[in-house]
């Protein structure tokens, strides 16, 4: 008895095993597939390729500079009245206005002065090579139009032939060329046509990589660097100085004296190295302000010394050397490199160097446009003189 339960168990086992292959056979819908036995044992897999991680990926942001219109004009801007912006007819046809913008508490109004002009108003916004952005505005009128230029791949703009008196969403879409590196956005109406407004403007693109602050340039040439700040003090005796020692020199004017007197300023940057660089509008401590406001400081007074010199500045000076995080990308939109303070102040009769020693390579020297200038030049040469040092141009050296 004892052996046939067992034999029946062997017998159970075996049957209870093949019913479970089969089970697991047909829910993998495999079995017909299976290899014959003689088969050659497959080959081992090759090794996955390692996946490359991905790049990360630049948040979108509003690139626009004063998008919404809420900035006040600063006393100190050397054109027009709405910051950001540059309108053809200046304040006699483009103002801020309160009366029923889009959004916040302002936007722009225009108002074509003449029969040949259609109000327009643009501005530079620093952009990336063969990259895709979109540009979209809300406005009211009839015949507005909103557009970009120098994309390199340039597309129509968008445009209305009138919003009956509400507000409407202009966008247009536009992928920049290789060589790409800023573009003009702009809106304007149409001839002899009525007043338009414009309000909450967009570019978005990817945020750019923010702006590297720095106290002095990392090079082991024995150079150091003289910079010069403001503008308002302009003597024949520093002109004098620089051209008689060949010094190469970064001015940081702000744009009120760089416009009052630019001729001044391409002199004492005429030794080569020389160049012209971003110091703000107001000379305001930036870190009083807002993202959105410190991007107009800094844009505005690149426009402004662009258009006087017809060079781009790449270096920002920040007033009083105060900068943040803020700082460093609104500087990046306005397509600034370097946020650069400095290691050394020679101004006004000064000798301080904010290192143990002497003046070492790679050191910024501060000085100011001020009447004791040519003696703080004379001071400042003695001193790289002492250290081995030559003065550079600074710009060669950051990019």
């Amino acid at each position: 008895m004892s052996s046939r339960l067992s034999a029946i168990s062997r017998r159970s086992s075996r049957r209870s095993s093949r019913l479970s292959a089969l089970a697991a056979c047909a829910s993998l819908a495999v079995c017909g597939l299976a290899a014959p036995a003689s088969a050659e044992p497959a080959a081992p897999a090759a090794p996955a390729a390692p996946v490359a991680p991905a790049a990360p990926v630049a948040p979108t942001v509003n690139l626009a500079t004063n998008p919404g219109f809420e900035i006040p004009a600063s006393s100190l801007a050397d054109w027009g009245s709405v910051p950001g912006w540059r309108c053809t007819g200046g304040p006699a046809e483009a103002a801020l206005t309160t009366a029923a913008p889009h959004s916040g508490g302002s936007a722009l109004a225009v108002t074509p002065a003449g029969d040949d002009s259609n109000g327009e108003c643009a501005q530079t916004v620093s952009v990336q090579p063969d990259t895709t952005y979109t540009a979209s505005a809300w406005v009211r009128g009839t015949f507005v139009y909103l557009g970009a230029t120098g994309t390199g791949r340039d597309v129509a703009p968008a445009w209305t032939e009138t919003t009956d008196g509400g507000w409407q969403q202009l966008t247009t879409r536009f992928t920049t060329g290789p060589g790409a590196r800023t573009v003009r956005l702009y809106v304007h109406g149409w001839y002899q046509q009525s007043p338009f407004a414009v309000d909450d403007v967009r570019v978005d693109g990817p945020a750019p990589t923010p702006a590297t602050g720095s106290g002095s340039v990392p090079t082991s040439d024995k150079v150091v660097f003289f910079t010069v700040d403001d503008g308002w003090q302009r003597t024949p005796e520093a002109e004098r100085f620089i051209a008689d020692h060949k010094l190469p020199i970064t001015a940081f004017p702000l744009p009120m004296p760089a416009a009052t007197d630019p001729d001044f300023f391409r002199r004492v940057t005429a030794v080569p190295g020389s160049s012209i660089q971003d110091h703000s509008v107001s000379h305001t401590d930036l870190t009083t302000l807002s993202p959105a406001e410190q991007q107009v400081e800094i844009c505005d007074a690149r426009d402004s010394l662009t258009r006087a010199f017809g060079t781009t500045p790449t270096v920002f000076r920040p007033p009083y050397f105060a900068w943040n995080a803020d700082t460093l990308q609104a500087a990046a939109i306005c397509g600034i490199r370097t946020v650069l303070t400095a290691d050394a102040d020679f101004s006004w009769g000064a000798s301080d160097i904010w290192h143990e020693g002497t003046l070492s390579p790679g050191d910024v020297v501060l000085m100011h446009w001020t009447d004791t200038l040519a003696t703080d030049l004379q001071r400042a040469l003695a001193a790289a003189d002492a250290a081995g040092l030559k003065p550079a141009g600074l710009a060669s050296y950051l990019h």
